[in-house]
This record gives structure tokens, C-alpha cells and sequence, in this order.
């Protein structure tokens, strides 16, 4: 690679570094709390880069010592080949991918024995606040579901929030969980029934609701993978959150 390209890339690389953290689109890709390294490493990138460039110019190196000795011809198809890793830098700067939906949960399995497992380890279960709907993450209503021997769901109307997923005829709620990054996303499903879950049947995969409802006792055992079902009372359509993920 010339050394005109490994500057460029750099820059580019830098700058959209730089724009995820500013846009918070960062968080399609990794925990909130890695901003600090997005804006770090997009900020040395583009120092480098144009330091580089600099240096370059101020010396009047650029281009020059490789048709002294001959070597253009020779460099040209290198230089072609390297501009390709421009691609999915310019992807990112102008198509940023998005976070991990409904697709992920087709293709993926274990999560709800990941949200069990992890429950087993606090399956003591505070009592939930007074209140006729409780917002509660997707995966603490799993692990209540499947670990609370108190019953601390029993007859309470819980909010719940999170993306449409179908599988055939049945319609789930669903939530992907990141450790570090969306590398290692899992989903978190709730199965939707009752009367509500006509209306969750008619929207489309990746459109984000806020359900509201109650656990249908016994519904999260090991024939159903621990996946507890709702029975939902309504359906109210939302915008995208800006952290599309649970931790």
C-alpha cells in the first residue's frame, strides 16, 4: 500500500470513528461505556493520518522517489487493489449498519438459557414497585419468570419494550443482549399471546413496541426454553431507542 493511501484510510477511518460517537450510533456496536475509546481512536487516527500528510507535503516525498527510480508502473495495480479497503469505510461514513434485530434472533438460540443461568446465580428477587404497568427489562421479567419462587409476577401488569420477531404463526418480543460489543449479542424472547397479541401480529419484524401485560403462570419451563409468555393487554408502537441493547 502507497503511502498516500495508508493516510487517506486513516483519516477516513479517524473521521468515522469520530462521527459514530458524535451521532451515538457507536451504540449499534458497542456498550455506552466504550465512548471514551470510539472518540480516542478515531481522534489518534486522524492525527496520524494528517500528521502523515503533513510531513509528506512539507518534504515534497509524495510520489516523487518511486518514478525516480522507474517503479510507477509498478505501483500503479498495488495502489487500485489498496483503494478497495476504501469500501467499507465509506460504509460506514454514509451507511452505518444497524444494530442486531430480528434477523439475529432467527439465526440465534441460547439466549434464554444464557438469562437463566445468569439468574440462577441472584435468584433472590426483590419485591417490584406499586404501580398498575412496572417497566422492566426483557431479561429480568425472564429470569423472574423462570427463577422467582415468590411469585412476585403473579397477578402484576408489567411495560415491556423491545422489537418485533415472528417465528411461523407466533409473534415474540425481543431484545438483543451485548456483553462488549454486538459481537457477542444474544436475544431475549417473550413469547406474545392473549387478546392483544393479534394487534403485535400484524406488525412487522424489527418494529418496536412497548407491550404491556401479564406473565401467563408456568409458561417458562424447560419444554418452552424457558421462554416465558405474555399475556398482552396493549400494544403501543415507538421509535427506535437510541441504545437499542440490554446488558
Amino acid at each position: 500500500m502507497r503511502r498516500e493511501t495508508a493516510n487517506v484510510l486513516l483519516i477516513l477511518l479517524g473521521g468515522a470513528l469520530l462521527k459514530l460517537a458524535y451521532t451515538g450510533d457507536y451504540l449499534r456496536y458497542v456498550k455506552p461505556v466504550h465512548q471514551p475509546w470510539v472518540i480516542g481512536g478515531g481522534t489518534v487516527m486522524l492525527l496520524l493520518g494528517a500528521l502523515a500528510i503533513w510531513r509528506d507535503v512539507r518534504s515534497g516525498s509524495s510520489g516523487q522517489e518511486g518514478a525516480r527510480h522507474g517503479h510507477s508502473h509498478g505501483h500503479s495495480h498495488g495502489g487500485t487493489s489498496a483503494w478497495l479497503l476504501l469500501v467499507p469505510v465509506f460504509a460506514v461514513l454514509f451507511v452505518a449498519p444497524p444494530a442486531l434485530g430480528a434477523d439475529s434472533v432467527a439465526r440465534s438460540a441460547g439466549g434464554a438459557a444464557r438469562v437463566q443461568a445468569n439468574a440462577a446465580e441472584t435468584a433472590a428477587f426483590s419485591p417490584l414497585p406499586a404501580g398498575r404497568a412496572v417497566p422492566m427489562p426483557l431479561t429480568e421479567f425472564q429470569a423472574r419468570a423462570g427463577w422467582d419462587e415468590d411469585g412476585t409476577l403473579e397477578d402484576r401488569t408489567v411495560a415491556l419494550t423491545g422489537f418485533i420477531a415472528h417465528r411461523g404463526d407466533e409473534s415474540y418480543l425481543a431484545r438483543m443482549v451485548i456483553g462488549c460489543c454486538a459481537a457477542d449479542g444474544y436475544p431475549v424472547t417473550v413469547r406474545l399471546g392473549g387478546a392483544g397479541a393479534e394487534q403485535a401480529s400484524r406488525l412487522s419484524d424489527d418494529e418496536w413496541v412497548t407491550v404491556t401485560g401479564g406473565l401467563v403462570p408456568g409458561s417458562a419451563t424447560e419444554a418452552t426454553e424457558f421462554v416465558p409468555e405474555l399475556a398482552v393487554e396493549t400494544v403501543r408502537v415507538i421509535d427506535p431507542p437510541s441504545d437499542p441493547y440490554e446488558y
